[in-house]
């Protein structure tokens, strides 16, 4: 099984070697030198330790130069911590902790092969081979049996660790790598760690991001699975939140080539609204960007959002101070473990000889050389020994070592919690715990639950991740000029920010600017962050962020488009100049009516009264009234009421005229057309017939008003598509009557079909004495009348279309119907009036004629027409003065009287 997997990841034969090899003790030989560049601790239960005591090596060098901070002080947060659960009577009593402690020189391949010092013991050796010099049987060195690991510290080097450990059921809690691979519970069942994964710092930081208000962002990773799975989580959460988008996504590699992140500066320039970065780098990494923006000027353009990677450490930022600033960074909340730092500084040469990495780390810290075989050859300084830590240098905690004591106390507390299972009563390890077993110590592991070195609560997860916390920093510099990090939030499932963000001044990483009001968002197809605005024309208001639907019909935008608002409704005004001049002519035309009727009245038994037929004459200036009053319903504010009255008296007062009128020219028409046969009288030329004849005609139009109010109520609506401009502003919606322009045409067309008829039958009664019945007056009113409709249908139905329409057609409509009432009333009243008024003289009884005397007078005029035609002026002139026409024609206006006389029996006419 360990063969196949070694196999697997191609380990070299040297490895394999070096994990069976058999170690052969002789008695020159101490087994301490096995542990020369390791700490060995005895103890019960042995832990494993994995430490970046050394970076990586350079040129084939496994190991590099010293790591202080990450690598002593971490490692030493370890020994304390099992010196401290040694000393608690409470946890594991009278069961000592032992260690043993590797360094992985930041390098995972370099780490993996020194991890395989922790499953020797779990791997049978074979000596059957082998004989000493005498020939005794071998004795082996028996290597420590490890139960659990603490560490390591990269995720790189976790992920390898982890795939071995896992195979010998060897449990491992991690302090401080953060890879989201490592929640895998299928692939690494068995690690665990006190530290958050990057899913949760990459929330975090997206918490940030979007709290800064920017959308349009750029990652940054250092290629390793710490760098690669911290951007990659960054990207998955950003994508299925929606509101972040990545502009360019960069890689640094391990092993960058010069001038590398020049080309990385200038990548990201390219897409220059993308001014925030989002970092997952090592601190080499991160330096070395921030120099590369430096260098080309870029001192203020990006906006640094680094990892923990980052977080408030001091070497990324030495020197580079200025493009820096600004720089939001994370890092898992913690707090300095005071007990450690007064531990740390008591440590010397003479006292912690146990550290086999103090002797160079003291070189290293006070800058000075132990000695002949000392590891700083080119100093000039010699250690004494008595120096002191914080005092003789300076000295600040490494930011993970309360999660190093997590750790270590994590393990504890599951050996203790397995202890009190197995070994219930039992003094010191039972033969229960003879033999951990691995699964249930992970079980014991992952159930543990306790405050922690600074006070915070110690518990895992199912995939044995930490629950979620962090200190949100902002590298700021003061108004001294001095640069630090400064706390301005925390997270913990949710991000609390101290600080402003709504600044007008807070730079800007967006891909597009918001959209004004009343403007849609048209998204970049593939980039959900970048779109185009567009207006929401006409009548479109903006629904949403990225529409814009139509209002309803009875609506318009508002101002901001943001909604819609009831379009203004309008009526015809009676101050309006389009209602002023009908209803000046319907005003005077309405006073002269009145004065017609009330002299017509006044002289109700006068000849010329008599003559022009008193019933008719009232029943046609009714019509006329009834023209002219029209106007003002048709003016007036719409309602069922007003709508009412429009439909009766629209087309009732043309019908009154016209039936009158109709009715006189097919009397005349009649009595002439029966003089040319016999003497005898036509039937239905008394005043009773024609006024049966006349409302028998206006009848037909009031039964067409009824079936028009049975079959549709009148009631009133608001016409919006009659002013529905282009621009939404000059929108109107029309209050009207549902009078339609064919319910208008039917309700006239019977009073133009009287009109039309009437006028037939005025050019066929054309050739009868002026002075007989108003023959030709009623002609010359038919022929005015007929002029002004002709001209009212182009006018009206032209207009259909113009915003003005409804001013035009009811100004059209009451000035027409004005117009015909006052030619009728000029036409044939206003004569006889004048006559009445200011000729009563001429309003005298005359001789009377026959009926005879009149119908041979006509026929005469008639043939004298003709000779007219045919013959010379002269002879013309002869037979009128012979016939005497001038004596006739005297006489005629007396013989109509005396006819009418006749047919209404009030005298009787000889023949």
């Amino acid at each position: 099984k360990v063969f196949g997997f070694l196999l697997r990841v191609s380990w070299p034969l040297s490895i394999l070697l070096h994990v069976w090899r058999p170690t052969v003790l002789t008695d020159s030989q101490q087994p301490q030198q096995e542990y020369a560049h390791s700490i060995r601790l005895d103890g019960d239960i042995i832990l494993g330790g994995l430490f970046p005591v050394h970076a990586r090596g350079e040129r084939g060098v496994p190991c590099g130069e010293l790591k202080k901070e990450k690598g002593i002080h971490r490692l030493e947060a370890m020994l304390f911590a099992i010196d401290l659960i040694n000393k608690d009577p409470e946890l594991l009593p009278n069961v000592t902790l032992g260690a043993r402690i590797l360094d992985t020189c930041s390098r995972d391949t370099y780490a993996l092969e020194q991890s395989l010092t922790f499953v020797q013991a779990l791997i049978e050796r074979d000596g059957s081979d082998v004989r000493c010099a005498n020939g005794d049987p071998p004795i082996f060195a028996k290597p420590d049996k490890v139960v659990g690991v603490i560490g390591a510290s990269a995720s790189s080097v976790s992920i390898m660790v982890a795939n071995i450990l896992r195979l010998f059921k060897i449990p491992q809690i991690s302090y401080a790598s953060t890879a989201p691979e490592l929640s895998d519970n299928t692939r690494y069942d068995f690690f665990s760690r006190v530290v958050p994964p990057d899913s949760y710092q990459a929330q975090a930081m997206l918490d940030i991001v979007t709290a800064m208000g920017w959308n349009y962002v750029s990652t940054l990773a250092s290629e390793g699975n710490y760098g690669e799975s911290g951007v990659e989580a960054f990207v998955q959460i950003s994508r299925e939140s929606g509101g972040v988008c990545i502009a360019q996504s960069l890689k640094v590699p391990r092993e960058p080539r010069p001038g590398e992140f020049d080309k990385i500066i200038l990548r990201l320039l390219e897409t220059p609204n993308a001014r925030a970065v989002i970092m997952f780098a090592n601190e080499d990494d991160i330096r070395r960007i921030l120099d590369a923006a430096k260098r080309n000027n870029l001192t203020g353009h990006f906006l640094w959002v680094g990892s923990d990677s980052w977080g408030s450490k001091i070497s990324p930022v030495v020197q580079q101070e200025r493009v820096a600033e600004g720089a939001v960074t994370i890092l898992p909340k913690r707090a300095s473990v005071d007990a450690f730092d007064r531990y740390f500084k008591s440590r010397s040469l003479s006292n912690n000889r146990r550290n086999v990495w103090f002797a160079e780390f003291w070189e290293e810290n006070f800058s000075c050389k132990l000695g002949m075989h000392g590891k700083r050859p080119g100093s000039p300084k010699k250690c004494t020994g008595l120096e002191k830590v914080g005092r003789d240098s300076t000295y600040e905690q490494e930011g993970k070592v309360q999660f190093v004591m997590d750790a270590v106390y994590a393990m504890a507390h599951a050996l203790h919690h397995m202890h009190r299972d197995l070994c219930a009563g039992y003094p010191g390890l039972c033969p229960r715990m003879a033999n951990i077993d691995g699964k249930e110590l992970l079980a014991h592991i992952r159930a543990v639950g306790f405050n922690g070195s600074a006070g915070t609560p110690v518990t895992f997860n199912e995939n044995g991740d930490a629950p979620g916390r962090y200190d949100i920093f902002q590298y700021q510099i003061n108004n001294r000029s001095v640069a630090e990090y400064k706390v301005i939030g925390h997270w913990t499932n949710h991000l609390h920010l101290n600080w402003t963000t709504g600044d007008s001044s807070l730079p800007a990483s967006v891909c597009s600017l918001p959209c004004q009001t009343g403007e849609r968002k048209k998204v970049v197809k593939g980039v959900s962050c970048c779109w185009h605005c567009e207006r929401c024309e006409g009548y479109h208001f903006q629904a949403s962020e990225f529409t814009c639907d139509l209002c309803p019909y009875e609506k318009r935008p508002d101002q901001n488009r943001t909604g819609c608002q009831p379009i203004p409704i309008i009526k015809l005004e009676w101050h309006s100049p389009w209602a002023l001049l009908p209803i000046f002519i319907s005003v005077l035309g309405i006073i002269a009516t009145t004065f017609v009727i009330v002299t017509f009245v006044r002289y109700n038994d006068t000849p010329i009264v008599r003559a022009s037929g008193r019933e008719m004459s009232y029943v046609l200036l009714t019509g006329i009234f009834l023209c002219y009053i029209i106007t003002f319903p048709m003016i007036a504010a719409p309602d069922v009421v007003v709508c009412s009255f429009r439909r009766i008296f629209l087309g009732l007062g043309m019908c009154f005229s016209n039936a009158a009128l109709l009715t006189k020219t097919n009397r005349i028409h009649r009595i002439f057309e029966q003089g040319k046969k016999a003497v005898t009288a036509p039937r239905f030329i008394s005043p009773a017939s024609q006024l049966v004849i006349t409302f028998s005609l206006i009848s037909v139009q009031l039964l067409g008003i009824l079936v028009w109010f049975a079959a549709d109520p009148p009631h009133t609506f608001v016409d919006y598509g009659e002013q529905r401009t282009q621009d939404p502003e000059n929108a109107r919606g029309v209050l009207k009557c549902d009078i339609s322009d064919l319910s208008l045409i039917c309700s006239l067309g019977y009073s133009i079909l009287l009109m039309v008829t009437c006028t037939v039958y005025a050019i066929k009664t054309r050739g009868v004495p002026e002075t007989f019945n108003e023959a030709k007056p009623i002609g010359f009113t038919m022929y005015t009348t007929c002029i002004i409709w002709l001209a009212f249908i182009p006018i009206f139905f032209g207009t259909a279309q113009s915003a003005e329409r409804m001013y035009i057609q009811t100004a059209t409509l009451t000035v027409s119907l004005s117009l015909s009432a006052s030619v009728s009333l000029g036409m044939l009243y206003m004569p006889k009036v004048y006559i009445i008024i200011f000729h009563p003289e001429q309003n005298v009884p005359k001789r009377k004629r026959s009926f005879k005397a009149i119908v041979t007078a006509a026929t005469m005029t008639s043939k004298l027409s003709q000779l007219a035609a045919e013959r010379p002026n002269g002879e013309v002139k002869t037979e009128l003065c012979e016939v005497n026409l001038t004596s006739f024609y005297y006489s005629n206006q007396t013989q109509y009287s005396s006819y009418l006389n006749k047919v209404t029996k009030r005298s009787t006419v000889k023949m």
